[in-house]
């Protein structure tokens, strides 16, 4: 072996130490506020618990057991589900026209990005605690419909509450995803179409959806986890009466003090989340 192949092993070699020093710490903070809280809530899954709130020593599958064959919290995993999935699809609905207008902007389009994702300047206790007084039956919104002699749907206390909320609260996060996928968009290829002859629908659907698909499921697949695992918003806008599992949780641990359940419930969300994260994945390779 040559003096240049020699130093080259070496500089090799050197390199992939300096590399493995340099991910250690972030790879032991990983593990110590990532893995080993879920691992042990996964543990705790498999525990009772007493009439007193304790957990009962050892390995016990009751609780799993009395969970699977509820059709309660079936019931439950099947509407926060959906519920995430719909509200999801509204936000991409409503988002996406204001994120093509942003991305294409030449004027203020900075101060355009700064406006879009400025509600998240703002705790989203304090936006729930907004949309209750717009929602409720006293509020803003009702007393428009009254105005125009329309008797208004109730806005709160129900799912259609939470749609509405969770859908404002989510969208900067699904304008900035679509906006990173926007940065993929050619104006020459829209141009090139219209030139062949080519319609404005045509042209959205041929070529600028097409090149949008990306940061579409990147948007998606984060208000979809961020609608599954939120129970503020849920929670106060639901008055009590809309049960998720992020809600239960809550409900579980603090109120009714079931660990266990809790801990159940929470393996659940995240097999949940899990399956999106696969689906995600699938549909990335589709879309490349």
């Amino acid at each position: 072996m040559t003096v240049s192949a020699l130093e080259a092993n070496d500089a090799k070699s050197g390199g992939g130490s300096l590399l493995s020093a340099l991910l250690l710490p972030i790879v032991l903070v990983n593990i110590l506020v990532f893995v080993a809280p879920v691992a042990n809530l996964a543990a705790m899954s498999f525990r009772s618990a007493a009439a007193t709130g304790a957990m009962n020593e050892g390995f016990d599958l009751s609780t799993w057991s009395s969970l699977i064959s509820d059709a309660y919290y079936w019931s439950m995993l099947w509407r926060t589900v959906w519920i995430g999935a719909l509200i999801t699809l509204v936000t991409l609905v409503l988002s996406y026209p204001l994120a093509l207008f942003v991305s294409r902007a030449t004027k203020a389009k900075a101060l355009l990005i700064v406006l879009c994702i400025s509600p998240l300047l703002i705790s989203a206790v304090v936006r729930t605690y907004g949309w209750m007084v717009i929602l409720g039956d006293q509020g803003f919104l009702p007393a428009v419909l009254r105005s125009l002699n329309l008797t208004p749907p109730r806005l709160i206390n129900n799912q259609l509450g939470v749609i509405i909320g969770m859908t404002e609260i989510l969208m900067p996060y699904m304008i900035l995803s679509l906006l990173s996928g926007f940065g993929k968009l050619d104006a020459t290829l829209e141009q090139a179409a219209e030139t062949l002859g080519a319609g404005p629908f045509t042209v959205f659907r041929r070529i600028v959806l097409p090149l949008s698909m990306p940061g579409i499921l990147l948007g998606c697949l984060l208000c979809f986890v961020l609608a599954v695992s939120s129970f503020i918003t849920p929670k106060m806008l639901g008055g009590g009466r809309v049960a998720l599992l992020a809600t239960e949780i809550y409900d579980q641990a603090i109120v009714t003090l079931n660990w266990p359940v809790a801990a159940c419930l929470s393996v659940l969300i995240l097999i949940v989340f899990g399956t999106a994260l696969l689906f995600y994945g699938q549909l990335s390779k589709i879309v490349e």
